[in-house]
Parts: structure tokens; C-alpha cells; sequence
């Protein structure tokens, strides 16, 4: 028997409660709680079948509600893991106390992808309160390690890859172009991540007694970031560009349809200016073309006043966002050359490779020329009409600069493609201090799932 009355703006909040930090060994508390909360919600709410299934790092979720073999079969896909709090003097509440203020839910995972997935679960929770035998099955496929390159989730699918295949995916780990602008995100950048570690003297030295003939590791990761783009914003290394697909006509005019608002999205970012690569615009830029962006770069001293020396290292982490068709390890290898042919002189190097992923790419079954009596057909056609319905504008069909590179396991794996729902608006802070999930635009998107799954459910 399942439990009645599911509140699902509850179910957010409590869910965010568990610091569930996948980087950072000591948030092991957090991480268990957050699956045994889980857990227990998709039992009681989504009549599932739980499995917790271990790996070396994060156990992966998946709740299963079967019936007919007959019916059709939705995998949601989402992922229980956040991004550490740091900074924590930058937060406004508590990262792990959720607060309601203002129609918004703060806290680390509203936004991603705590409250998204949610929204994927009210739903189907909410349709088995009115019809227990609605006639779909559903798996809900959680991971841990999503914020750390979910590591470990292909091998799990490949073990389990023949009850795992459905007829389509279904998540929301993306963002909408506005309150009032629902998107169906078409496209998603792949990712490279490499760290480069300069080594100069055997220790710290005094910067005036070997100041002039040592080569400041410092000073040589300056000169090397700086070259990897030339003045025009391009990334300098041979063969970057080679693989990337230019933008087809529908994608450009589906981007044009946002509108140009410069000056507002710099006032939304805080920044006096853009500076977009030669060929892009700067909506284009984030949409249709890879970057070579520095994470973190560290070295020397850190603390208050001066400390004179001549640090022993200095090092750099670097990610690449990529864009079809390039592949996630044929750019690190990339990188990673050019990177060792400039490394200058009076340094080691040492490179180390984090991850890598490929870009994903799905075109919806209407500008594909797909079948349309298909689950998937079905699915893209209720939510492009429940979207005009509760938001009061048709949706955006946009690629997104982030990346869920998962997504290109899913499809080579199980079969399946996805649609992308986004939930997140341009100011939920993502990553950043004062997350947050708009509530208003939440239960619009619930709305929009509970269309998804009932057209599913029709033949």
C-alpha cells in the first residue's frame, strides 16, 4: 500500500538536509542519509522496488516499479550528490538548512538536482495516488558521483543494462531560460578535466638571495596559461576547433528567438564586459562553442602580509566544456600535449587527467522527422504542449552550456535518449553560494511531468 498525499515541496527540503558532498570524504553522513531518504520515498511513494547498488565510490539508487512488459518503460535519471558549500561566509543561510523565503527554497541542491529530481517523483507519485494501476513502469536511476564525473554509474548500467533499457530518459539536471520560459534543453557540452602541477626548486627559497637565475614556478604558470588563448579569445591549441559541428539552422533560429539582451545578462553576472572568441556571439559562445576555462590556480604563500619566496610549485586545474563532435579523451590527449611541448624552461611538469566526457546532442522526434506514435514522440509532444499550457509560452528548444556527461553512456549503453526538462532558472546559483529553486516555476514543472507520464501511459 502506498502512502497518500505526497508533499513534494517537503520532500525537497528534507532531501537537501543531507549534506550529501560526493568530494569530500567527510561528508560520509550525509551521502548514506541521503540514500536512505531515497530510498524510503520511492518505496513509499513510487511503489518501488529499491536496490542499492555499491561501487568503489557511491552506492547508485534504483527503484523499480514494474507491471505489464507490455507497458511502456521510463528511466528518470537524476543524482542525490551536490557540490561542496564553499564558500561558506558567501551564504546568506545555512547551505544545508533549507529556507523558504520569497517563493524560493535556499539551500545546496534545490537547484541541482535535488529539487529537479523531485519533480520527476511528485509526479509519478502523485498520478499512483489517483490511478494505483497507471499503466507504466517506471526505474529511477540515482547516482552519487555525478559532481564527480560519475565515475563509476557506466559500469553499473553495463551490469545491469537489460532491465535498465527503456523507451526513453527522462531528467531535469538543466536550467530554463527564465520564470516564465520553460526549456527543453536539446544539446549538452562534454567535458575535460586536467590538472598541471609546475615544479621549480627542491623547496621555498628566500626571493632575494635566489631571486634573478630561478624560475618562479609562479611565474612560468603564468606564462603558460596566458598562451593557451590568443588575443582574440581563441584557444591557441593545434586542432581544438577540428571536430566541432557548426550549429544547424533551426538551433540558431531557436537561440535568436531568446533575443540579444547583452547589457542584461551582464548586469545578471556582475561583469563589465564580454569577451566572446572570434566567431562567436556571446549567446553563441556558451551554446555552440567549446571553451578551455582555469578552475583553481594555486601556488605560494596564502596568508595575511608578505612571505618572500620563491614557491617550490605552482599548479592549475583546467576543464574544457566541448561541443559536438569533439570527444571528451581525444581533447585531453590534445591539451595534454600542447600543454608539454610549452612547458617552460626551468620547471617540471606533471599533468594529472580527472575525467572526461563526451557532448550529447538529441534533436526532438518534430524537427528529427522521428516517428510520432512512439513513447518518446509522445512524451517531447506533452511536454511542448503542457509548457504553453502552464508557463504561457511555447518552450525553448536550446543546447546548454553545461554538461551531464552520463548522458552519452546512457546512449551507447541502454539505447535510450533524453528529455531534458529544465527546472533551474539563469539565477538559481548552480554551484555557487544561495542556491535556490524557485517553487512557483517547481510546480510548473510538475505539472509538465504529470503530462509527460499520463501521454506515455496512452496508446
Amino acid at each position: 500500500m502506498l502512502a497518500a498525499m505526497f508533499d513534494a515541496e517537503k520532500a525537497v527540503a528534507d532531501f537537501v538536509r543531507f549534506g550529501s558532498v560526493s568530494a569530500d570524504p567527510s561528508a560520509k553522513a550525509g551521502m548514506d542519509g541521503a540514500v536512505r531518504f531515497l530510498s524510503e520515498l520511492l518505496r513509499r511513494h513510487c511503489g518501488c522496488e529499491v536496490e542499492v547498488v555499491p561501487t568503489p565510490g557511491h552506492p547508485v539508487v534504483i527503484g523499480r516499479r514494474g507491471g505489464d512488459p507490455a507497458w511502456p518503460h521510463v528511466v528518470v535519471y537524476g543524482h542525490y550528490d551536490v557540490q561542496p558549500q564553499d564558500p561558506l561566509d558567501e551564504w546568506n543561510t545555512p547551505p544545508f538548512e533549507p529556507v523558504v523565503k520569497n517563493g524560493f527554497m535556499y539551500g545546496r541542491g534545490t537547484a541541482d538536482d535535488k529539487g529537479p529530481l523531485m519533480v520527476h517523483i511528485a509526479a509519478f507519485a502523485k498520478l499512483l495516488e489517483a490511478y494505483p494501476d497507471f499503466p507504466v513502469r517506471a526505474t529511477f536511476l540515482v547516482e552519487g558521483e555525478e559532481e564527480v564525473g560519475s565515475v563509476n554509474l557506466a559500469a553499473v548500467m553495463e551490469a545491469k543494462k537489460e532491465e535498465l533499457a527503456g523507451d526513453f530518459v527522462l531528467m531535469s539536471d538543466t536550467n530554463n531560460a527564465g520564470p516564465d520560459d520553460a526549456t527543453i534543453t536539446t544539446g549538452l557540452r562534454g567535458l575535460a578535466c586536467l590538472e598541471v602541477i609546475l615544479r621549480g626548486p627542491k623547496q621555498d627559497l628566500h626571493s632575494g638571495i635566489n631571486g634573478g637565475p630561478v624560475m618562479n614556478p609562479i611565474r612560468a604558470l603564468a606564462k603558460l596559461c596566458a598562451g593557451l588563448h590568443d588575443e582574440k579569445g581563441r584557444v591557441t591549441i593545434p586542432g581544438f576547433y577540428d571536430a566541432v559541428r557548426p550549429a544547424l539552422d533551426w538551433e540558431k533560429a531557436e537561440l535568436a528567438r531568446m533575443g540579444d539582451n547583452v547589457e542584461a545578462y551582464k548586469k545578471l553576472l556582475g561583469v563589465p564586459a564580454f569577451v566572446t572568441p572570434e566567431g562567436y556571439g556571446v549567446f553563441e559562445s556558451r551554446s555552440f562553442g567549446p571553451t578551455l576555462e582555469y578552475n583553481g590556480i594555486t601556488g605560494g604563500y596564502q596568508g595575511p602580509g608578505s612571505k618572500t619566496i620563491i614557491p617550490a610549485k605552482a599548479s592549475v586545474k583546467i576543464s574544457c566544456r566541448l561541443v559536438p563532435d569533439q570527444e571528451g579523451e581525444a581533447i585531453l590527449d590534445l591539451v595534454d600535449k600542447a600543454i608539454r611541448a610549452r612547458c617552460p624552461q626551468g620547471v617540471t611538469m606533471e599533468i594529472i587527467h580527472h575525467s572526461a566526457g563526451d557532448p550529447y546532442v538529441v534533436l526532438p522526434p518534430h524537427l528529427s522527422g522521428e516517428g510520432l506514435d512512439s513513447a518518446k514522440a509522445r512524451a517531447f509532444a506533452a511536454a511542448d504542449r503542457e509548457v504553453r499550457a502552464s508557463f504561457g509560452n511555447p518552450p525553448h528548444y536550446l543546447r546548454e552550456g553545461g554538461s551531464v556527461p552520463i548522458l552519452s553512456d546512457i546512449r551507447r549503453i541502454l539505447g535510450m535518449d533524453a528529455l531534458m526538462l529544465g527546472v533551474a532558472l539563469p539565477d538559481s546559483c548552480m554551484h555557487s553560494p544561495n542556491e535556490n529553486l524557485s517553487l512557483e516555476v517547481f510546480r510548473r514543472c510538475t505539472k509538465v511531468s504529470e503530462a509527460i507520464w499520463k501521454a506515455v501511459a496512452r496508446k
